[in-house]
């Protein structure tokens, strides 16, 4: 079967017809090729929100926003949403516009109520609402920051001022001589400061020797320290412990009277007889120095003994004298 030209003419361009108004259907946010449904919200502000704004559930993009409108004179805004899905939505549900990012525009987030099973059809409306985005949280923070610090410069002017009146011309001419005098200081500073470096750079030489010296004397000393350390010191200090020890276990038995010594520093008795032990010790040795005779008795000539005679301590004071 053959087409005349004027049939073939005919489709091509109902063809691009149906294909211009598809098109066209598609640019504006309606594809009239696929079984979508259209929900209605109104509000009062759509923050900027545009057509073809995403629409989503859960983060999902279920559709897209096809117009936005006036409702008569009331300054509402009714805005028309193309759904593209088979997930059922309630009635109840609520149409958020928020912001998902600080460079995207405006979108709508459907928060669905899982537990209404009054299911919303084409044509209805769903409730309006409006999620607060990074921008205005932000802003809102910001806002009461924003005032305290205005109040703390409003305060700090204030108290610029009464310092301002406060100080008198005489208090004015004496805070600059004090800046004067501490700017005097600082110089004064800096001059000692170079000085001081001018006396390390000239006496750098001796300063390394100290320095080298130092070292020696800390080399000497660590080396004098690890020898003690190899000593036997600890048997040593061990040995002189037990030697105080008896030393104060003798002192003690001589404190407590024990032995000859205890009883020669603590008895009288014994001191006493001590005494005249040595007094009697010393009588004998001078008279056996002054009168021999009576000890030692050689006679050649039978001569008799002269009988004893026992000295005094008068006759050895006056032989002492």
């Amino acid at each position: 079967m053959k087409l005349s030209k004027e049939i073939k003419t005919a489709i091509l361009v109902i063809s691009s017809v149906l294909l211009f108004i598809w098109g066209y259907s598609f640019l504006k946010g309606t594809d009239i090729l696929s079984n979508h449904k259209t929900f209605y919200v109104l509000y009062d502000d759509v923050e900027g929100l545009l057509p073809s704004a995403p629409v989503t559930i859960n983060g999902l993009a279920i559709g897209k926003v096809k117009s936005i409108s006036f409702l008569n004179k009331s300054g509402k805004l009714k805005v028309e949403l193309q759904i593209d899905t088979d997930f059922e939505i309630a009635k109840s549900s609520e149409a958020r516009i928020y912001e998902p990012g600080l460079i995207g525009g405006k979108q709508i987030q459907i928060v669905p109520n899982l537990n209404d099973t009054n299911f919303a059809h084409d044509g209805d409306y769903l409730k309006g609402g409006v999620k607060p985005g990074l921008t205005e949280l932000v802003s809102e923070r910001l806002t009461p920051l924003q005032e305290k610090i205005e109040k703390a410069m409003v305060s700090a002017d204030g108290v610029l001022l009464n310092i301002n009146t406060l100080l008198d011309e005489k208090a004015k001419k004496d805070l600059k001589n004090s800046f004067a005098e501490l700017n005097e200081t600082l110089t004064a500073l800096s001059q000692a400061s170079n000085s001081a470096n001018e006396i390390v750079t000239n006496n750098k030489g001796k300063l390394n020797n100290v320095v080298d010296n130092f070292e020696k004397v800390s080399s000497n000393f660590e080396k004098l320290s690890d020898s003690l350390a190899q000593s036997n010191l600890k048997q040593t200090v061990e040995n002189l412990e037990k030697t105080l020890v008896n030393v104060n276990k003798i002192i003690a038995n001589v404190e407590a009277g024990n032995g000859t010594m205890g009883k020669l520093l603590n008895d009288d008795k014994m001191y006493t007889n001590f005494t005249k032990a040595s007094k009697e010790l010393e009588l004998l040795l001078q008279d056996l120095r002054l009168n021999p005779t009576r000890y030692v008795n050689v006679s050649l000539f039978g001569k008799k003994n002269k009988p004893y005679v026992a000295p005094t301590e008068t006759d050895s004071t006056k032989n002492k004298n």
